[in-house]
Protein backbone atom coordinates (compact mmCIF):
# COMPACT_ATOMS: atom_id res chain seq x y z
CA UNK A 1 0.00 0.00 0.00
CA UNK A 2 1.26 3.42 -1.05
CA UNK A 3 1.07 5.63 2.23
CA UNK A 4 1.86 8.60 0.41
CA UNK A 5 -1.03 7.99 -1.42
CA UNK A 6 -3.62 7.26 1.85
CA UNK A 7 -2.79 10.48 3.03
CA UNK A 8 -3.50 12.39 -0.26
CA UNK A 9 -6.67 11.25 -0.03
CA UNK A 10 -7.90 11.98 3.02
CA UNK A 11 -6.63 15.78 2.46
CA UNK A 12 -10.34 15.96 1.59
CA UNK A 13 -13.77 15.57 3.55
CA UNK A 14 -14.77 13.97 0.61
CA UNK A 15 -12.51 11.07 1.10
CA UNK A 16 -13.22 10.79 5.16
CA UNK A 17 -13.86 7.44 5.89
CA UNK A 18 -17.56 6.44 6.30
CA UNK A 19 -19.31 6.08 9.83
CA UNK A 20 -20.23 2.57 8.85
CA UNK A 21 -16.51 1.43 7.78
CA UNK A 22 -15.48 3.34 11.00
CA UNK A 23 -17.88 1.12 13.24
CA UNK A 24 -16.95 -1.83 11.61
CA UNK A 25 -12.78 -1.45 12.57
CA UNK A 26 -13.83 -0.23 16.08
CA UNK A 27 -15.64 -3.84 16.83
CA UNK A 28 -13.17 -5.98 14.90
CA UNK A 29 -10.13 -3.92 16.88
CA UNK A 30 -12.41 -4.84 20.34
CA UNK A 31 -12.68 -8.53 19.59
CA UNK A 32 -9.00 -8.86 16.89
CA UNK A 33 -12.07 -10.68 15.26
CA UNK A 34 -14.01 -9.93 12.30
CA UNK A 35 -16.02 -13.18 13.23
CA UNK A 36 -17.21 -11.28 16.47
CA UNK A 37 -17.39 -8.05 15.56
CA UNK A 38 -19.81 -9.01 12.45
CA UNK A 39 -22.23 -10.71 15.46
CA UNK A 40 -21.88 -7.73 17.38
CA UNK A 41 -22.76 -5.54 14.27
CA UNK A 42 -25.05 -7.90 12.74
CA UNK A 43 -23.56 -8.07 9.41
CA UNK A 44 -21.64 -11.02 8.23
CA UNK A 45 -18.29 -12.24 8.79
CA UNK A 46 -17.33 -11.32 4.62
CA UNK A 47 -19.23 -7.77 4.94
CA UNK A 48 -16.82 -6.96 8.29
CA UNK A 49 -13.74 -7.94 6.21
CA UNK A 50 -14.60 -5.87 3.08
CA UNK A 51 -14.82 -3.02 5.15
CA UNK A 52 -11.47 -2.94 6.80
CA UNK A 53 -10.18 -4.07 3.47
CA UNK A 54 -11.47 -0.84 2.08
CA UNK A 55 -10.50 1.33 4.90
CA UNK A 56 -6.70 -0.44 4.62
CA UNK A 57 -6.59 0.60 0.90
CA UNK A 58 -8.11 4.43 2.27
CA UNK A 59 -5.24 5.15 5.13
CA UNK A 60 -2.58 3.33 3.36
CA UNK A 61 -1.72 0.98 5.83
CA UNK A 62 -2.18 -2.58 7.19
CA UNK A 63 -4.55 -2.40 10.48
CA UNK A 64 -4.55 -5.85 10.66
CA UNK A 65 -2.39 -8.78 10.49
CA UNK A 66 -3.81 -12.28 9.62
CA UNK A 67 -2.91 -14.83 11.70
CA UNK A 68 -4.16 -18.49 10.42
CA UNK A 69 -7.62 -18.14 11.04
CA UNK A 70 -7.76 -14.90 12.65
CA UNK A 71 -6.77 -11.38 13.14
CA UNK A 72 -4.08 -8.88 15.52
CA UNK A 73 -3.95 -5.26 15.71
CA UNK A 74 -0.80 -3.91 13.24
CA UNK A 75 1.00 -1.16 16.11
CA UNK A 76 -0.69 1.15 13.46
CA UNK A 77 -3.85 -0.43 13.93
CA UNK A 78 -3.93 -0.51 17.70
CA UNK A 79 -2.77 3.72 17.42
CA UNK A 80 -5.65 4.22 15.06
CA UNK A 81 -8.03 1.91 17.29
CA UNK A 82 -7.28 3.93 20.19
CA UNK A 83 -7.27 6.93 18.33
CA UNK A 84 -11.10 5.94 16.69
CA UNK A 85 -12.79 4.33 19.98
CA UNK A 86 -12.18 8.45 21.70
CA UNK A 87 -13.43 9.99 19.06
CA UNK A 88 -16.20 7.80 18.29
CA UNK A 89 -17.16 7.67 21.83
CA UNK A 90 -17.16 11.60 22.05
CA UNK A 91 -19.25 11.61 18.54
CA UNK A 92 -21.87 9.50 20.58
CA UNK A 93 -21.86 11.68 23.64
CA UNK A 94 -22.71 14.81 21.19
CA UNK A 95 -25.16 12.77 19.62
CA UNK A 96 -27.05 12.11 23.03
CA UNK A 97 -26.16 15.88 24.15
CA UNK A 98 -27.58 17.18 21.07
CA UNK A 99 -31.13 14.63 21.11
CA UNK A 100 -31.30 16.06 24.84
CA UNK A 101 -31.24 19.79 23.53
CA UNK A 102 -33.75 18.78 21.40
CA UNK A 103 -36.29 17.71 23.63
CA UNK A 104 -35.52 20.37 26.34
CA UNK A 105 -34.52 23.81 26.56
CA UNK A 106 -31.72 23.56 29.24
CA UNK A 107 -29.41 20.82 29.55
CA UNK A 108 -26.77 20.66 32.59
CA UNK A 109 -24.25 17.75 31.77
CA UNK A 110 -22.84 16.14 34.99
CA UNK A 111 -19.97 13.80 35.30
CA UNK A 112 -19.22 11.92 38.83
CA UNK A 113 -17.23 8.93 40.05
CA UNK A 114 -19.03 5.66 38.86
CA UNK A 115 -19.71 4.51 42.53
CA UNK A 116 -20.38 8.03 44.05
CA UNK A 117 -22.85 8.36 40.96
CA UNK A 118 -24.83 5.25 41.34
CA UNK A 119 -24.95 4.92 45.18
CA UNK A 120 -25.27 8.59 46.60
CA UNK A 121 -26.11 11.10 43.64
CA UNK A 122 -28.65 9.33 41.21
CA UNK A 123 -31.28 8.05 44.23
CA UNK A 124 -30.45 11.85 45.25
CA UNK A 125 -31.89 13.55 42.01
CA UNK A 126 -35.19 13.63 41.86
CA UNK A 127 -34.90 15.85 44.81
CA UNK A 128 -33.25 18.14 42.35
CA UNK A 129 -35.92 17.53 39.51
CA UNK A 130 -38.74 18.41 41.15
CA UNK A 131 -37.42 21.53 41.46
CA UNK A 132 -35.84 22.04 38.14
CA UNK A 133 -38.51 20.12 36.25
CA UNK A 134 -37.34 22.14 32.78
CA UNK A 135 -34.08 20.99 32.72
CA UNK A 136 -32.63 17.53 30.94
CA UNK A 137 -30.03 16.10 33.01
CA UNK A 138 -27.06 14.07 31.18
CA UNK A 139 -24.80 11.76 33.91
CA UNK A 140 -21.73 10.67 32.82
CA UNK A 141 -19.22 8.86 35.63
CA UNK A 142 -15.61 9.41 34.60
CA UNK A 143 -12.81 8.49 37.33
CA UNK A 144 -9.93 10.56 36.20
CA UNK A 145 -9.75 14.56 35.73
CA UNK A 146 -10.69 15.78 32.22
CA UNK A 147 -10.56 18.59 29.82
CA UNK A 148 -14.40 20.06 31.00
CA UNK A 149 -15.25 22.37 27.48
CA UNK A 150 -13.81 19.96 25.57
CA UNK A 151 -15.99 17.05 26.86
CA UNK A 152 -19.05 19.25 27.14
CA UNK A 153 -19.16 18.83 30.67
CA UNK A 154 -21.06 21.68 32.72
CA UNK A 155 -19.99 20.31 36.56
CA UNK A 156 -17.90 17.72 37.95
CA UNK A 157 -17.96 16.16 41.26
CA UNK A 158 -14.24 14.29 41.86
CA UNK A 159 -12.49 13.39 44.81
CA UNK A 160 -8.67 13.75 45.67
CA UNK A 161 -6.49 16.12 45.50
CA UNK A 162 -8.15 19.64 44.74
CA UNK A 163 -6.37 20.11 41.28
CA UNK A 164 -7.78 20.01 37.61
CA UNK A 165 -6.32 21.72 34.95
CA UNK A 166 -8.86 24.71 33.45
CA UNK A 167 -11.19 24.17 35.88
CA UNK A 168 -12.81 26.25 38.79
CA UNK A 169 -12.67 24.16 42.22
CA UNK A 170 -15.07 24.20 44.97
CA UNK A 171 -14.53 21.97 48.30
CA UNK A 172 -17.74 19.76 48.76
CA UNK A 173 -16.80 17.33 51.71
CA UNK A 174 -14.52 15.31 53.27
CA UNK A 175 -14.20 11.42 51.99
CA UNK A 176 -15.27 10.51 55.65
CA UNK A 177 -13.82 6.79 56.26
CA UNK A 178 -14.88 3.99 58.33
CA UNK A 179 -14.26 0.41 58.97
CA UNK A 180 -16.69 -1.99 58.44
CA UNK A 181 -17.43 -5.67 58.58
CA UNK A 182 -20.74 -7.89 58.35
CA UNK A 183 -22.78 -8.64 61.33
CA UNK A 184 -21.74 -12.59 59.74
CA UNK A 185 -18.25 -12.13 59.94
CA UNK A 186 -18.11 -10.33 63.08
CA UNK A 187 -20.03 -12.95 64.49
CA UNK A 188 -17.33 -15.44 64.34
CA UNK A 189 -14.73 -13.51 66.24
CA UNK A 190 -14.06 -14.37 69.85
CA UNK A 191 -14.91 -10.80 70.77
CA UNK A 192 -17.54 -9.53 67.69
CA UNK A 193 -17.85 -6.74 69.28
CA UNK A 194 -13.95 -5.11 69.50
CA UNK A 195 -12.73 -7.39 66.44
CA UNK A 196 -9.25 -8.67 66.45
CA UNK A 197 -8.23 -6.29 63.48
CA UNK A 198 -4.75 -8.33 62.81
CA UNK A 199 -6.40 -10.87 62.42
CA UNK A 200 -9.99 -10.21 60.15
CA UNK A 201 -9.57 -10.95 56.61
CA UNK A 202 -9.24 -7.67 54.78
CA UNK A 203 -10.86 -6.22 51.43
CA UNK A 204 -8.67 -4.02 49.52
CA UNK A 205 -9.11 -0.79 47.19
CA UNK A 206 -6.30 -1.25 44.41
CA UNK A 207 -5.99 2.32 43.27
CA UNK A 208 -5.39 2.69 47.24
CA UNK A 209 -3.56 -0.46 48.46
CA UNK A 210 -1.88 1.19 51.55
CA UNK A 211 -5.50 2.49 53.15
CA UNK A 212 -5.60 -0.38 55.78
CA UNK A 213 -1.50 -0.28 56.13
CA UNK A 214 -2.10 3.45 57.08
CA UNK A 215 -5.00 2.69 59.42
CA UNK A 216 -3.18 -0.50 61.21
CA UNK A 217 -0.24 1.25 61.76
CA UNK A 218 -2.00 4.18 63.64
CA UNK A 219 -3.60 1.63 65.53
CA UNK A 220 -0.28 0.24 66.82
CA UNK A 221 -0.82 -3.00 64.61
CA UNK A 222 -0.22 -4.09 60.57
CA UNK A 223 -1.37 -6.28 58.11
CA UNK A 224 -0.05 -9.52 59.20
CA UNK A 225 -0.06 -13.07 57.93
CA UNK A 226 -2.87 -13.86 59.58
CA UNK A 227 -4.84 -11.08 57.33
CA UNK A 228 -6.13 -12.42 54.22
CA UNK A 229 -6.54 -10.07 51.56
CA UNK A 230 -8.48 -9.48 48.66
CA UNK A 231 -8.33 -6.39 45.92
CA UNK A 232 -11.28 -4.76 43.73
CA UNK A 233 -10.67 -2.05 41.63
CA UNK A 234 -13.81 -0.69 42.34
CA UNK A 235 -15.53 0.59 45.89
CA UNK A 236 -18.97 -1.02 44.41
CA UNK A 237 -17.01 -4.21 44.20
CA UNK A 238 -15.80 -3.57 47.90
CA UNK A 239 -19.08 -2.49 48.87
CA UNK A 240 -20.02 -5.65 48.00
CA UNK A 241 -17.93 -8.47 48.99
CA UNK A 242 -18.08 -6.65 52.67
CA UNK A 243 -21.71 -7.23 52.53
CA UNK A 244 -21.40 -11.00 51.68
CA UNK A 245 -18.93 -11.28 54.75
CA UNK A 246 -15.67 -11.93 52.38
CA UNK A 247 -13.90 -9.29 54.89
CA UNK A 248 -13.77 -5.99 56.55
CA UNK A 249 -13.27 -2.97 54.48
CA UNK A 250 -12.30 0.77 54.63
CA UNK A 251 -15.30 2.92 53.49
CA UNK A 252 -16.36 6.29 52.48
CA UNK A 253 -19.76 6.53 54.77
CA UNK A 254 -21.47 8.45 51.89
CA UNK A 255 -21.09 5.07 49.77
CA UNK A 256 -22.76 2.86 52.54
CA UNK A 257 -25.97 4.85 54.28
CA UNK A 258 -28.26 2.61 53.55
CA UNK A 259 -26.08 -0.32 54.67
CA UNK A 260 -24.99 1.27 57.75
CA UNK A 261 -28.46 1.79 58.43
CA UNK A 262 -30.04 -1.32 57.77
CA UNK A 263 -27.32 -3.06 59.72
CA UNK A 264 -26.08 -5.11 56.49
CA UNK A 265 -22.38 -3.32 57.44
CA UNK A 266 -21.46 -2.53 61.11
CA UNK A 267 -19.19 0.36 61.91
CA UNK A 268 -16.25 -0.91 63.68
CA UNK A 269 -13.72 2.44 63.53
CA UNK A 270 -13.21 5.67 62.01
CA UNK A 271 -10.26 6.57 59.97
CA UNK A 272 -8.73 9.96 60.36
CA UNK A 273 -9.30 12.33 56.57
CA UNK A 274 -6.44 12.84 54.73
CA UNK A 275 -5.95 16.75 54.80
CA UNK A 276 -5.04 16.54 50.99
CA UNK A 277 -8.58 14.42 49.57
CA UNK A 278 -11.70 15.57 49.57
CA UNK A 279 -14.41 15.06 47.46
CA UNK A 280 -14.76 18.50 45.28
CA UNK A 281 -16.83 20.34 42.79
CA UNK A 282 -15.21 21.37 39.30
CA UNK A 283 -16.66 23.56 36.95
CA UNK A 284 -14.97 25.49 33.73
CA UNK A 285 -12.84 28.17 34.37
CA UNK A 286 -14.51 31.89 33.30
CA UNK A 287 -17.28 30.01 32.14
CA UNK A 288 -20.86 31.69 33.86
CA UNK A 289 -23.23 28.66 34.13
CA UNK A 290 -26.09 29.42 35.90
CA UNK A 291 -27.72 25.74 35.93
CA UNK A 292 -24.18 24.71 37.05
CA UNK A 293 -24.18 26.43 39.91
CA UNK A 294 -27.82 25.63 41.03
CA UNK A 295 -26.80 22.12 40.66
CA UNK A 296 -23.55 23.01 43.09
CA UNK A 297 -25.45 24.74 45.74
CA UNK A 298 -28.07 21.42 45.67
CA UNK A 299 -25.13 19.19 46.19
CA UNK A 300 -23.92 21.21 49.04
CA UNK A 301 -26.82 21.72 50.35
CA UNK A 302 -27.37 17.43 50.22
CA UNK A 303 -24.21 17.07 52.03
CA UNK A 304 -24.99 19.22 54.93
CA UNK A 305 -28.55 16.93 55.17
CA UNK A 306 -27.14 13.59 55.36
CA UNK A 307 -27.91 11.24 58.25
Amino acid sequence: MNKTHGLNQLSSNAHLPSLSVLRCFEAAAKHESFTAAAEELGLTQGAVSRQVKDLEDQIGAALFRREGRGVRLTHAGQRFAKDIAQNLTQLRRSVFQAVAAGEAQNVLTISALPTFATRWLVPRLVDFKQVHADICLVLQTRSEPFDLIEEGVDLAIHFGAPEWPGAQITPLCPEDLVVVAAPELLRQQADPEHPDMSALPLLHISSRPHLWDAFLKGQSSRVGSKNQSSYFDQFSLVISAAISGLGAAILPTYLIEDELAAGTLVRLASVPNSPNQNYFIATPTAVPNPLAAAFAAWVRKQVTQRV
